[in-house]
């Protein structure tokens, strides 16, 4: 068993949260990674800005403010720069991101990791992509986010559902733009299409209002448009969004140039929910092309593939199985054996 330390100074949660209610990704998988550690037979404590220390699924979690245990096998500071330098007597450091990392490009990153020289542990082939061959690092990895177990035990559709759609992901990626290619050209050929949006200011907690400026307009647009089936329906826990997924019958994301592994696509690939998606960023890594959905480029393409999923029952059930036989095999305790590795704990 080893001794494991993880930090976070982004926004206010702790393990118990991801039950509680809905979580932007990186956060998700920091609750997600902890929790498949401790699994694995691993002391880990967290320090965070979490209300008050806790025990929650094996994992302890303190208030950052509390301070940082100077030594453990294995550091794992998560995106912040201040974070980097904490627990400097620890045996190896993997500094992991989840946004593309131009921003570590910045000196109050590059000095610090040139200090450190932690492996730093990217989400996807177009995730590593985004850090230059000269930026300081000691190492560089790649390990996919796992999928959430819940996820993970929907079974085979012997129909096709309604053409119920779903959107999942940040209002501000593009929400407006699918609102767009729904009015214009998916609706009028599927009068009885609905396009269900999860999504909302409440996913980022503090953080989420200071965002309410921008997404508060594509928001109302959206409230206005439920004549034309779009039904706003806000964020939910994902125990909640399991079952609206068995229910769905695709998932309609442009993707976004921020984007770096998106779980929102993965979760319902493993659903069985194909998705169509543009060619941005890691997007393409998301879906089995021609499979589990279609990665294409441009807007008629998009409208014409998600018609027909839509439309053509056949090729919904291929798609159907294909998610469920092919998209949900890798989860949080294969993702944990590679930080194993990576930390040297193997």
């Amino acid at each position: 068993m080893a001794r494991i330390v993880m930090t976070d100074d982004g926004i206010v949660f702790d393990g118990a949260t991801l039950e509680e209610r809905p979580l932007g990704g990186a956060e998700t998988s920091f609750i997600e990674m902890a929790n498949a550690l401790a699994a694995r037979g691993h002391e880990v404590l967290v320090c965070n800005k979490c209300e008050t220390e806790k025990v929650h699924r094996g994992v302890t979690w303190r208030p950052l403010s509390q301070g940082v245990p100077e030594s453990a096998d294995l550091y794992i500071p998560n995106r912040g720069d201040r974070l980097i330098r904490l627990c400097p007597q620890a045996k190896r450091t993997i500094f992991w991101i989840h946004n593309p990392a131009g921003y570590l490009l910045k000196w109050r990153y590059q000095w610090k990791l040139a200090l450190r020289r932690p492996v730093i542990v990217f989400s996807g082939a177009s995730h590593a992509s985004t850090y230059p061959g000269w930026g300081f690092e000691g190492g560089r990895d790649t390990v996919p986010y796992g999928l959430t177990d819940l996820f993970c035990h929907g079974l085979e559709r012997k129909e096709a559902p309604p053409p119920r759609v779903v959107f999942t992901s940040n209002p501000m990626r593009s929400l407006d733009w699918l609102l767009d290619l729904w009015e214009r050209g998916i609706r009028p050929i599927v009068p009885a299409a609905e396009l269900h949006i999860f999504a909302g200011m409440a996913t980022y907690g503090a953080a989420g209002a200071a965002k309410a400026g921008r997404m508060g307009p594509v928001l109302e647009r959206a409230a206005a448009m439920a004549d034309q089936g779009v039904i706003l329906r806000g964020p939910v826990p994902k125990t909640q969004l399991v079952g609206e997924l068995e229910a769905a019958r695709a998932l309609l994301y442009r993707g976004d140039i921020g984007e770096t592994f998106c779980s929102a696509v993965a979760e319902a690939q493993a659903m069985g929910v194909p998705a169509v998606l543009e060619d941005i960023a890691c997007m393409k890594e998301r879906v089995i092309e021609g499979e589990t959905g279609y990665c294409v480029r441009g807007a008629e393409s998009f409208t014409e593939a998600a018609l027909r999923i839509l439309t053509d029952d056949a090729l919904w059930r291929r798609m159907h199985k294909a998610c469920l036989d092919k998209q949900r095999s890798w989860r949080w305790d294969h993702a944990a054996r590679e930080f194993e590795r990576i930390g040297g704990l193997v």
